[in-house]
């Protein structure tokens, strides 16, 4: 799978903030496939998304819900760290929607999964009340049609736990579209 972006300038203020390109990583058919918003500190760091505290989160619900990291891809919207975590802006975003619909149709997965408002709004292409959609699946045009389930960010339970039951939902519902295709490693934990 040639999804890898190796070289991109288009968005100024990510070029100069980021210390390298993140790509998604996970198998190239993947099942289930995890959008989301950017890259943080620690994913710049490491070169791999969801690999901070977040990451810690994403992989404990990954595995309360059967499934496990080793058998889902991680991506982003935009694949360079935003200057003090901000939020993508429009601009970025659109500038990195194609690299994000190479790697949806390379990996071409059962079901995409929107982690936080950003990645949910980008998908969907509209205003998505992530907390009280969060669950849902919805039909997305993306070049093809997918699904997109609705989850909250994983770093949302950081800081509400009260979001913890609605993220672990989410994830079963994630883990039912999967089937057994997103739990072959599920006994090596």
């Amino acid at each position: 799978m040639d999804c890898d972006v190796t070289d991109c300038e288009r968005c100024p203020a990510l070029v100069d903030s980021r210390s390298r390109i993140v790509n998604g990583v996970g198998p190239a058919d993947a099942d289930l496939l995890f959008v989301g918003e950017g890259p943080g500190e620690h994913e710049d760091e490491h070169g791999e998304p969801f690999v901070g505290r977040s990451g810690d989160v994403l992989d404990e619900g990954l595995r309360s819900a059967g499934l496990a990291r080793a058998d889902v891809r991680l991506t982003n919207c935009v694949r360079c760290r935003p200057p003090d975590n901000r939020d993508p802006r429009a601009s970025e975003l659109g500038n990195c929607r194609g690299h994000l619909r190479t790697e949806l149709a390379a990996v071409d997965p059962v079901l995409v999964v929107a982690l936080g408002k950003v990645p949910a709004e980008h998908l969907l292409g509209r205003e998505v009340p992530v907390t009280s959609a969060a669950g849902a699946v919805h039909e997305a045009d993306l070049d093809t049609a997918r699904r997109v389930l609705v989850c909250v960010h994983p770093a949302a339970t950081l800081y509400d736990r009260s979001q913890a039951e609605t993220f672990e939902s989410a994830l079963v519902t994630a883990a039912d579209y999967a089937g057994d295709g997103g739990q072959s490693t599920f006994g090596d934990f």
